[in-house]
């Protein structure tokens, strides 16, 4: 009877375990699927008039990581070739001490792009909430989503499904440690998976206020 039990228990874990994975999986092959026509080398990803920075960490002293550099840098060479007139660097403010779409700015700045044609999004608090409000605060409707490799999938379908078509360009311009790409891909099936339900079902509202419109 023990042994019966122990027997169910092991193919009922099994079983668990298979939809748990596949409920990663499915997604994420999903939404890769689905960027592949979107994403674009810099030279020839269509100008548009709003190229969305999305943020990421920051230093101790405030300013850009490297991983936010990389974003920054590559939407400086988009505005600077002409494929996008103003830059929204939309990030995490929660905090006085952590302000992600200043360090954007300031590093902007120092790559020559001019502060007019730099747009802070300060509730930017993760990719659904960016995407949703480049639609429904900044009134953007079509976009370049600037990103790493790893996250660019993501950015791609949540800013499509929410109001703003978008293409994507990816921000490869610093090499990062395999550590670490395996680390972010590994925290991207989850963060996908999130996406979808997010989308389809929770549909939940970020922080929103006055419609400001980039013109």
């Amino acid at each position: 009877m023990i042994k019966k039990i122990i027997r169910f228990l092991w193919r009922l874990t099994l079983f668990v375990s298979l939809i748990a994975l596949l409920g990663l999986l499915l997604p994420k092959l999903f939404i890769q699927l689905y960027a592949i026509p979107r994403t674009h080398d810099v030279d020839e990803v269509p100008a548009v008039k709003v190229a969305i920075v999305f943020g990421a960490g920051l230093l101790r002293d405030g300013s850009a990581g490297p991983v936010l550099r990389d974003r920054v840098e590559t939407a400086a060479q988009l505005y600077h070739q002409g494929k996008a007139d103003k830059l929204l660097m939309s990030g995490d403010n929660r905090f006085v001490a952590y302000n992600e779409p200043e360090a954007m700015r300031q590093h902007a700045l120092a790559l020559g792009v001019p502060d007019e044609d730099i747009v802070l999004d300060y509730a930017g608090r993760r990719t659904y909430d960016t995407c949703y409000r480049a639609a429904a605060i900044f009134e953007v409707d079509t976009a370049i989503v600037v990103t790493q490799r790893f996250h660019l999938p993501r950015a791609l379908f949540l800013c499509n499904a929410l109001g703003v078509q978008a293409d994507g360009v990816e921000a490869n311009n610093t090499y990062f440690r395999k550590v670490s790409r395996l680390y972010w891909n590994l925290r991207e099936l989850f963060a996908t998976a999130q996406a979808v339900w997010d989308v389809f079902v929770t549909k939940p509202l970020p922080v929103l206020g006055n419609p400001e419109p980039i013109h």
